[in-house]
């Protein structure tokens, strides 16, 4: 029989030790579906911010191309603006030139009524040209004063029709799209019955001409 020194405490102390080792990872050592679910929560976490991110870039993106549209729509439709103003003046010289003619003298002149009906067919032609691309004249007269896209001159004194009323135009007025391109310029009745306010339009959003820039002074006039 072999001789077997080895003491049965410490046999005992090893196996002992080896079961502590062994049971250390489950009750003091990290948790690994606890580990997985933290990560977890990361993920989702870090997903839901990328994910509203990329949301709001793709919104900024949208507004970007709708500004830059309406921006490139607006470019298209006012950059003859200034060209437009120019050639008013044009038409203004053709229609002074029209007044000019007395129509009985027309009528006794053959050669000065063919040269009456010229003028007159080259401004009708000027404003179809203007108004093929969007420039069209304002009808003031008759109308409450307004000062978006009329210029008050003088008042007159008339209490026949309302206080504010437009009845007389100097020069004749125009808009382009929906903004103002040349103030009419008319003189205004004071002293009589207070216009009634608007109701019509009350509440739509319904927004006067803009000026086309603003290189035309303001009409100054505003009323008692």
């Amino acid at each position: 029989m072999p001789d077997d020194k080895t003491d049965p405490r410490e046999a005992n102390e090893d196996q002992a030790r080896a079961a502590s080792a062994k049971a250390e990872p489950a009750n003091g050592g990290p948790d690994p579906n606890a580990q997985l679910g933290a990560d977890l929560d990361a993920l989702l976490a870090e997903n839901a911010e990328m994910r509203d991110r990329l949301l709001r870039t793709m919104a900024d993106m949208e507004n970007l191309r709708a500004r830059t549209e309406r921006e490139k729509s607006d470019t298209a439709r006012y950059a003859i603006s200034n060209f437009a103003r120019d050639v008013l003046t044009v038409g203004d010289n053709l229609k002074r030139t029209i007044d000019h003619v007395p129509p009985e003298a027309a009528a006794e002149d053959p050669a000065l009524k063919n040269f009456l009906e010229g003028v007159e067919l080259t401004e009708r032609e000027l404003l179809n040209v203007l108004e093929r691309h969007g420039v069209t004249r304002i009808e003031p007269l008759g109308a409450r004063f307004d000062p978006n896209c009329h210029q008050a001159m003088y008042e007159v004194q008339n209490a026949d029709v309302p206080d504010g009323t437009v009845v007389e135009v100097m020069q004749e007025g125009y808009v382009i799209g929906d903004r103002c391109l040349r103030p009419a310029l008319v003189a205004v009745a004071k002293g009589g019955a207070k216009p009634a306010k608007p109701q019509a339009d009350k509440g739509k959003g319904v927004r006067p001409p803009k000026a086309a820039n603003d290189d035309f002074p303001d009409s100054g006039w505003q009323g008692d």
